[in-house]
């Protein structure tokens, strides 16, 4: 059996992460929203993953690619255990129109929130943009995106 690649996409919040996502599962990929459960510890008001849990999830036998998802302040910990980590971007006022009319998550809906997109887009968004092996723009369709995923998940094994 051929090793399989580990994908992290990363990217601030209203880029289309955990859509992306929900397309891949859909298609069969193995898929971890680390937005979701016990993935994360918040320390000091910060986000940070569970290193444990994410380095056990890593050390799995994979019977295909894996894509995780997740943007975090201690994720480049991890970052040489990804075979790619994938940047997704939008414009900004893409991303503050998607926030908005989201249903499944109900950061951003505030004034305060939005400030802090802004902020994170600003100030954040670049040193993903550093360490990232790959970036998409998530404002073509959503097939293109779950497609180049595949693709660079593919290429990265």
């Amino acid at each position: 059996m051929s090793r399989h690649a580990a994908v992290l996409v990363t990217g601030m919040s209203g880029v289309g992460k955990s859509t992306a996502l929900v397309g891949l599962a859909q298609r069969g990929y193995a898929t971890v929203d680390t937005d979701d459960g016990a993935w994360i510890d918040v320390v000091d008001g910060e986000p940070l993953w569970r290193e444990s849990l994410i380095d056990e999830l890593l050390n799995r036998r994979r019977d295909g690619p894996l894509f995780v998802q997740g943007t975090v302040a201690n994720q480049w910990r991890f970052y040489n255990r990804f075979d790619a980590v994938v940047l997704l971007t939008a414009p900004t006022d893409v991303v503050l129109d998607r926030v908005q009319r989201r249903t499944n998550n109900p950061f951003g809906k505030s004034v305060d929130e939005r400030a802090r997109i802004l902020a994170d887009i600003a100030e954040v968004e670049p040193l993903l943009r550093r360490s990232a092996t790959h970036e998409i723009d998530t404002t073509r369709p959503l097939p293109k995106v779950i497609d180049a995923l595949i693709d660079i998940a593919e290429a990265a094994r």
